[in-house]
């Protein structure tokens, strides 16, 4: 059986393989990726670093204006310089003057960077030294503003955004990330009160690279009524809450993104309990996110074990009581029919 989640070499696996599991050590990532993806959808081949410092650094501004936290190291000259402009200590042109002197100095070498090293595909060329004095967006940029929707990439670095700075802002290793089911957003427990951080969609939706966890069809975003639109399911069935009272069927652990036909349609899951194979695609996008540098991974460990071994045992213990409280055979759990099942 292949694996739930690979990184395999298109242009969309690549960028969310560098936006959604690369390491982070400050924000200036995001806002770079946001930047790109604005920028390319002009069709422009170059920018340089004084043209494309105000719309990198504003994204910045927006952020500190909310979390004032935007790295693991709490000074930066940088950082210092977007907020002196936040509180009106400083104009615009000496915003743009400090970020194409600080701004850019790690963050333009390390965007194509994973824990495995510099990933093959590159967004942009570093053309600091010439005639651009400053990036060249390549072909592979301007294809994925094409074959993507730019408010589903910018929704997706947007969640992950917020998720990073949450966990620098209140050290996430101390709280529970939760979700609230009225508004499908995650939220955090502190002090006695709930911080919704973002959409469950933005936070997921990348890392199933916009498919429906059970057929794998592309998902569609901006219309609710059709077959493929996204909807958050319960992969164990939120009817069995009173009866499994031992987890959080509202908790991360449990929750994927599935396409309305899937979810609800004609012979849709409903509130039926998967089959076993979706279990163990289940339990792989868990141990992919436990392992990534995901700000997830700690309410993932606390929800289901800290160990691969214990958290198979919790996912086999949460099917065997399912199964006992609706009483279902084995052949008799929800699977996508055959004739409509894609290749995932």
């Amino acid at each position: 059986m292949s694996r739930f989640i690979h990184i395999d070499p298109s242009r969309d696996a690549y960028w969310r393989a560098l936006i959604l599991f690369g390491e982070n050590s400050a924000s200036y990532k995001f806002a770079l990726a946001q930047s790109l993806i604005e920028k390319a959808k002009t069709g422009i081949s170059s920018i340089s670093l004084q043209d494309l410092a105000l719309p990198y650094a504003r994204r910045i501004c927006d952020h500190l204006s909310v979390v004032d936290r935007q790295g693991t190291n709490p000074t930066s000259t940088f950082l210092d310089a977007c907020r002196a402009f936040n509180s009106g200590d400083s104009s615009e042109a000496e915003l743009i003057r400090k970020t194409v002197s600080l701004g850019f100095k790690d963050v333009i070498g390390a965007f194509h960077k994973l824990s495995g090293g510099v990933v093959e595909c590159r967004f942009f060329d570093d053309d600091r030294k010439g005639s651009s004095r400053g990036l060249v967006l390549t072909e592979d940029l301007h294809a994925l503003v094409q074959e993507l929707d730019e408010t589903i990439l910018d929704a997706e670095v947007q969640a992950r955004w917020h998720l990073v700075e949450t966990a620098w802002d209140l050290g996430v290793g101390a709280h529970i990330i939760g979700v609230d089911e009225e508004v499908e957003g995650l939220v955090i427990d502190h002090d006695g009160r709930r911080k919704n951080v973002t959409s469950v969609r933005d936070a997921l939706n990348g890392y199933q690279k916009g498919q429906c966890f059970y057929c794998g069809q592309v998902m569609i975003w901006d219309n609710p009524k059709t077959p493929s639109a996204v909807e958050v399911d319960h992969v164990f069935p939120w009817v069995l809450s009173q009866s499994l009272d031992q987890a959080n069927l509202d908790g991360v652990w449990n929750l994927v993104l599935a396409c309305h036909d899937c979810n609800a349609g004609l012979g849709g899951k409903f509130a039926r309990l998967p089959a076993l194979d979706y279990l163990a695609n289940l339990e792989r996008r868990n141990n992919y996110l436990i392992n990534s540098h995901h700000p997830l991974r700690n309410t993932l460990i606390r929800q289901t074990g800290s160990t691969e071994k214990k958290r198979y045992k919790f996912l086999q213990e949460m099917s065997d009581e399912a199964v006992r409280v609706l009483a279902v055979s084995s052949h008799a759990r929800w699977r996508v029919p055959v004739r409509d099942r894609l290749r995932f």
